[in-house]
C-alpha cells in the first residue's frame, strides 16, 4: 500500500478519546482507523484532499463530506455503479426524454474502447456515480458503436467527454484529457454547480 500516516489533531481526540492516533492515506482516499460509535460526526479538514471519500470505521461504512465531517453510509449504500450503456439513437433519446420527464440530470460519459484515458476514469466515475446515487444516472456511449449523427448532436469532439444532461439539453459538460483525480473533481463540481442553480 502506498500512503503516509498523520497524527489526529487534539479537537478529534477530545471528541473521541478512544480513537487511534493517526489517519492512513492510501491512493488519494482517506482511511481512518478508530474505533467508536455509530454516530461519529469527527471534524475532519483536509485542503490537500478535498474531494469526498470512503472510509471504513469499526466495520461501519462512511463519507467524508465536503465539509470534513464523517456521515455515516446505508448498509444497502452502493459503493460503485455501472455505468449504463447506451448502444443507440432510440435509446439516447429514451433516456434524455425520461430524465427531463422525471426532471432529473443524467450523466452521459462519452468514450472509446481503444481510450486509455477512458479505461483509466471509468471506474473512478463509477464510484463517484456511487456518491449520487440514486437520485442522479449515469450513463456511457461508446462512440464507436454508435452513429456519429449522435457524437456530432452531443457535441463531442475529444474523448472522453462527460456531460450533464438536463431539460433535454447538454447543460455543462468535461473533457478529461488530464488526470482522472482532477477530471473527477471537475465532475463533480459541474454536478454540484448545476444541483444548486
Amino acid at each position: 500500500m502506498y500512503g503516509t500516516a498523520t497524527r489526529l489533531p487534539p479537537s478529534v481526540k477530545t471528541l473521541c478519546p478512544r480513537a487511534h492516533s493517526r489517519v492512513l492515506f492510501v491512493n488519494h482516499r482517506r482511511i481512518l482507523s478508530v474505533s467508536v460509535s455509530k454516530n461519529l460526526s469527527l471534524p475532519i479538514k483536509s485542503p490537500a484532499f478535498p474531494w469526498k471519500t470512503h472510509c471504513v470505521v469499526k466495520g461501519e461504512r462512511f463519507r467524508v463530506s465536503k465539509e470534513g465531517s464523517l456521515q455515516e453510509l446505508d448498509d444497502d449504500a452502493p459503493v460503485s455503479v455501472e455505468l449504463a450503456p447506451i448502444s443507440s439513437e432510440t435509446q439516447f433519446d429514451r433516456v434524455i426524454a425520461e430524465a427531463q420527464q422525471l426532471e432529473e440530470s443524467v450523466i452521459i460519459v462519452w468514450m472509446a474502447t481503444w481510450c486509455r484515458k477512458c479505461i483509466y476514469l471509468k471506474p473512478k466515475l463509477e464510484k463517484l456515480a456511487a456518491d449520487y446515487y440514486p437520485r442522479l444516472r449515469f450513463y456511457y456511449v461508446d462512440v464507436n458503436t454508435v452513429p456519429h449523427r449522435l457524437v456530432a448532436h452531443a457535441g463531442v469532439t475529444k474523448m472522453p467527454t462527460v456531460q450533464l444532461w438536463k431539460d433535454g439539453k447538454k447543460q455543462d459538460e468535461v473533457i478529461g484529457g488530464h488526470k482522472a483525480y482532477l477530471v473527477i473533481n471537475e465532475v463533480r463540481q459541474m454536478i454540484e454547480n448545476q444541483s444548486t442553480i
